[in-house]
């Protein structure tokens, strides 16, 4: 048997405590972001392709469950234990405006023309913000079973969907009748879910089960065993011919996605993964885990040159040339406070 080449990610630093979101902006003309939330308070924004830290966002005031980034990666979201979810612009670090709950804020998400703000959490509530009006009382939706864990949208921002920390399965919401129209079966509560970069899916992390949908028609395309308890789980963008999940067993496991056979197996982490995510050009992907840290692997395997140890665990120099005209931009941007740097290493 062929022996497997032995995966070496770019470990990002920074995080104090457990890192239980991660969210890739698209590819924007400077490049693409990485954005991660944490129970440490601290969302934190990073170049998507170097893993360099460019800035934290500061105010939260407990676990910060769940950020993103808008389209444009100009702004970015985040929803707290601290019963908020703030906005924040993503070039200064400013806050824009918090978001007032009742409760703990588990899951947001911005919609796709970037106009409108998802959150969800313990309230049970779905909540539309309309970003061009801070101020304005939310739309809500709030037939939800259970507290909310995980929120979307698809469907060119007419279908909401969630998911439910206690409660098995997703719903889908039409937001023009506020009503659920279909309900995605599961034998456990759903930990993730991720609709695909072209639309096409929506990829389903429940118990040991990692499931794809139509997001169309809302049929069962694929669902497949894993070998441990998986907390989270993502389709690779570019091709969709794989996916990745990681869970309890601490690794990040590589599958075919038209097969389900496993095709590689990254280790590293030191505590249970929380959160996958494929970068937008299907190039790399990263996790995050209970040890504090984020890795990012790179999807094809490597020439020997190429995998030559960087010192510092710094990017490869190839790669880091390409992103130094985005840190010239957002040199004079700098996100946080000046003494926040991140230790890589």
């Amino acid at each position: 048997m062929e022996k497997k080449k032995v995966a070496v990610p770019l470990v990002c630093h920074g995080h104090s405590r457990p890192v239980v979101d991660l969210f890739y902006s698209p590819i924007t003309p400077d490049g693409f972001f990485l954005i991660s939330a944490s129970k440490d308070s601290t969302p934190m924004l990073r170049n998507g392709e170097t893993g360099d830290w460019i800035g934290t966002f500061e105010g939260h005031k407990g676990a910060v469950w769940s950020s993103c980034l808008d389209t444009n990666a100009l702004r970015a979201a985040s929803a707290s234990a601290d019963f908020s979810a703030k906005l924040w612009n993503a070039l200064t670090g400013d806050e824009l405006h918090s978001f007032e709950h009742k409760h703990i804020v588990r899951a947001c998400a911005f919609s796709e023309d970037t106009h409108h703000l998802l959150t969800g959490g313990i309230e049970k509530i779905l909540r539309i913000f309309d970003l061009n009006r801070l101020d304005a009382a939310p739309r809500e939706v709030d037939n939800s079973p259970g507290s909310i864990r995980t929120v979307a949208w698809l469907q060119s921002d007419q279908t909401i969907l969630s998911s439910c920390t206690d409660t098995n399965g997703v719903r889908l919401w039409d937001l023009r009748s506020g009503k659920i129209v279909q309900i995605l079966e599961t034998k456990s509560p759903v930990t993730s879910a991720e609709v695909s970069r072209d639309g096409r899916y929506i990829t389903t992390a429940d118990g040991s089960t990692v499931k794809f949908w139509d997001s169309n028609h809302f049929g069962l395309v694929k669902s497949y065993d894993m070998p441990c308890n998986v907390e989270s789980a993502s389709l690779e963008p570019k091709n969709g011919n794989k996916f990745i999940a990681g869970g309890e067993d601490m690794w990040v496991h590589v599958f075919d996605f038209h097969t389900g056979e496993e095709l590689g197996c990254n280790k590293g982490h030191h505590g249970p993964v929380h959160c996958v995510r494929f970068a937008p050009g299907g190039e790399s992907y990263a996790s995050g885990s209970e040890d504090g840290t984020i890795r990012i692997w790179q999807t094809s395997p490597v020439t020997p040159e190429e995998s030559d140890p960087v010192p510092g665990n710094a990017p490869n120099p190839k790669v880091k040339a390409v992103a130094d005209e985005v840190y010239r931009k957002l040199q004079s941007l700098q996100v946080g406070k000046e003494g926040n740097t991140v230790e890589r290493g």
